[in-house]
């Protein structure tokens, strides 16, 4: 595979934002291609891969979701759309824990992809409310004992977005040796 290089890693992590305004424009698969490849690039629990991911492009199904979760309104204008889901069955001693810090972290990877490769992105959760995993299930046909953990949109943005500061130095404790 070709080496992207967009931003350092540095500037991608500190640029990051969470983007809900969309042109509607399509992703290129390509653009897919390579934020599959980085959530895939995640670590997991000695090297098991308890993730799934669903990939939304088709329009109707982008607006169904939209109508369904109250807090991802805009999936209806984003170019596409990345469900992550956990599988526990495949994760760490099968556990739902270790499935759902591997595809945490793997949903980051696809939030910084998609920052590198200068579109908006933003996680909308669907874990752990019932409710919210249910309608993604069966909007998507998704089988019971996998856990639909996020709906991630991704699209390019239709206005500027700035990152947000969050560092705070009180939540920093050093440890004295």
């Amino acid at each position: 595979m070709e080496t992207i290089t967009a931003k350092d890693a540095i500037t991608v992590i500190m640029e990051r934002k969470s983007v809900r305004s969309y042109t509607g424009e399509p992703v290129s698969k390509e653009d897919i291609d390579i934020i599959l490849r980085a959530a895939m690039a995640a670590p997991a629990a000695i090297h098991l891969l308890p993730w799934k991911f669903i990939v939304v492009t088709n329009r109707s199904t982008l607006e169904t979701l939209a109508e369904g979760l109250p807090f991802a309104r805009m999936i209806s204008n984003a170019g596409t759309a990345i469900v992550v889901c956990a599988v526990p069955e495949e994760a760490a001693m099968n556990s739902e824990a270790f499935a759902i810090l591997d595809c945490t972290c793997a949903s980051e990877n696809i939030l910084l992809a998609a920052e590198s490769l200068g579109l908006g992105a933003v996680w909308t959760a669907t874990y752990p409310d019932k409710e919210l995993m249910a309608f993604v299930r069966i909007t998507l046909g998704i089988p019971s004992n996998v856990i639909p953990l996020n709906v991630i949109p991704i699209g390019y943005p239709r206005g500027e977005e700035d990152a947000q500061d969050k560092f705070d130095p009180r939540n920093v404790h050093w440890q004295k040796w």
